[in-house]
């Protein structure tokens, strides 16, 4: 198994940050406090794979993973570390689409190493934090690396609840919208929510098997009073697939509930013109019937027209009436 070498960077209680805008530099950002450093290198470029291979003698399938960009959720044990690849959902505001972003965890006695391959705004704002507040950083650190694990992933996993909460929302619109008579209008509202719910789907069912595994296998990292912490997380990514399937459940209702919403008023729209060709069928008759080129009585006479308009209104009136009193119309 492959082992650690000694850290080069010196034990300082203060934090540290390495970023090089130089494309030519790696771009590594860290933070540490005595007994504990936390490396954090967004979108790995080549340079900065070259670096993290010089200082950490890591497993070559773990960095061959982190290059990949079809990795799915999994926790890797090895005799000094841990290898963990999860996967969070992320709202791509260019394509107006959501997104699965990975983040590659390396997770050793000393250390913690977070590569995420997209910008994922709860890792940023914890690093920040532990970046510009000693206290945070002081309570945070202290308590190993297997806590600073626990607070990346639980606040990865909270971050899913907001955009859940909007979720909800459409839907709770599409419903009104619905009922307000704008079924084609939410057509394709519906298709939109849907097509968002099969994606957060993807990203978090092969996430759960994952969670379970780092449940398992993260008691070398923290200590035992610390453990329901992990059960938590357990607990925050059951309960977003909880309201996952409760969503895809009721997107589904609100698709048929509109299907049959925009039937009915197809069907009733059928219905009256159905009834307005049936009432004006006699006159259509009765006009045929007059207007042959054939004798008929009252011919020439300007009250036989006036009798014959009479009685097409009392047919149309007539007619009207039983449709009505049948309450076709």
């Amino acid at each position: 198994m492959p082992s650690l070498p000694r850290s080069p960077f010196g034990r300082r209680s203060r934090a540290v940050v390495e970023a090089q805008p130089d494309a030519t530099e790696p771009r590594v950002e860290l933070v540490e406090a005595p007994g504990l450093r936390w490396i954090n290198i967004e979108r790995p470029r080549t340079i900065d794979m070259a670096w993290l291979e010089e200082h950490f003698d890591f497993h070559p399938l773990d960095y061959e993973d982190v290059r990949s960009r079809n990795q799915r959720p999994k926790v890797d044990e090895y005799d000094d570390y841990l290898f963990i690849v999860l996967h969070f959902p992320r709202y791509d505001k260019r394509v107006s689409r959501l997104n699965a972003a990975e983040v590659d965890i390396f997770v050793g006695p000393d250390f913690l190493i977070t590569l995420p391959n997209e910008p994922l705004q709860p890792i940023e704002y914890l690093f920040e934090r532990c970046r510009t507040n000693e206290d945070i950083r002081e309570d945070i650190f202290a308590k190993g690396p297997g806590y600073l694990l626990y607070k990346i992933v639980d606040d990865s996993v909270d971050a899913s609840f907001p955009m859940l909460a909007k979720m909800g929302n459409k839907l709770e619109r599409i419903e009104e919208d619905i009922f307000e008579g704008k079924g084609e209008e939410v057509v394709r509202d519906i298709s939109n929510v849907k097509q968002e719910i099969i994606n957060f789907r993807k990203v978090v069912r092969p996430q759960r098997a994952a969670f379970r595994d780092l449940e398992r296998n993260k008691a070398r990292y923290i200590a035992e009073d610390l453990d329901i912490y992990f059960e938590d997380i357990i607990d925050a990514s059951e309960r977003v697939w909880d309201m996952l399937e409760n969503y895809k459940e009721v997107v589904e209702g609100l698709e048929a509930t509109n299907e049959s919403a925009l039937a009915h008023r197809t069907n009733e729209t059928f219905r009256v013109l159905t009834a307005i060709s049936i009432i004006f069928l006699p006159l259509t008759l009765i006009a045929s019937i007059f207007g042959m080129n054939v004798r008929v009585p009252g011919e020439g006479s300007i009250h036989a027209f006036w009798v014959i308009m009479v009685v097409m209104l009392a047919v149309v009136v007539g007619v009207a009436l039983f449709f009505r009193r049948r309450r076709w119309l």
